[in-house]
């Protein structure tokens, strides 16, 4: 037998790394790189190290969990936190493929994200959700 396979075998009926633990292993990565740059200040950099490990130890843990319902729970309740986050960067990632072809502007009443083709002039925008109109140039 080889390691790839004692591997699966070790891991069956565990958890294994999910979403959540993933955000647990870049948190104590980032909680690293801030306790190395605030080395000099022992009180920052011992608080940021002592949530490093509790953080390094938790996404362990949850990886090698054999709770499997539980660890879903977990994991679907983060998804459900992080679900506005995961939306705004999903926003910014589309305004930012279609910026050569689009414009994107805020309604001033109700702050809503309106998107018009670049090029076009003076245009005089209707908000869909408002109904206000205001011009803007494209």
């Amino acid at each position: 037998m080889n390691f790839r396979q004692k591997l699966a075998q070790f891991m069956y009926g565990r958890n294994g790394m999910d979403a959540f633990g993933r955000f647990l292993l870049l948190l104590a990565v980032v909680l690293m790189l801030l306790s190395t740059l605030f080395a000099r200040v022992a009180l920052l950099s011992g608080l940021f190290l002592a949530l490093e490990w509790a953080a390094l130890i938790c996404c362990i843990w949850r990886t090698f969990s054999r709770d499997i319902v539980k660890r879903q729970q977990e994991n679907a309740a983060y998804y459900e936190k992080s679900r506005a986050f995961r939306t705004w960067c999903r926003s910014l990632r589309d305004r930012w493929q279609q910026r050569r072809d689009y414009k994107f502007f805020r309604c001033p009443s109700c702050h809503a994200l309106l998107r018009v083709p670049r090029g076009r002039g003076m245009l005089e925008l209707t908000c869909r959700k408002c109904g206000n109109r205001f011009k803007r140039r494209s």
